[in-house]
């Protein structure tokens, strides 16, 4: 079964990444947070094929579901300055 650790983890290992969040329990639906450098320049659709790009083929078999917000490190330190 897929384990949210486990999303993180091949992430992490298949794009640089300052920040992976992902959380879900139930082995089929996920909420991630990515923050990328590999990010700029590129607009959401763009941003999120590069996360399925680095999931590869979980995302067709063994992933049902996953909510993404992907950021820029610079997207990210401006949203976390309120």
């Amino acid at each position: 079964m897929v384990t949210a650790d486990s999303i993180k983890t091949h992430i992490e290992a298949s794009m640089p990444c300052e920040l992976v969040h992902v959380e879900g329990d139930d082995g089929y639906h996920f909420n991630a947070i990515i923050v990328s450098p590999e990010f700029r320049g590129k607009n959401m659709v763009q941003q999120h094929q590069l996360v399925y790009r680095a999931l590869g083929g979980r995302m067709k078999q063994e992933i049902h579901a996953l909510s993404m917000k992907t950021l820029t490190p610079e997207q990210w330190a401006e949203s976390n300055q309120s």
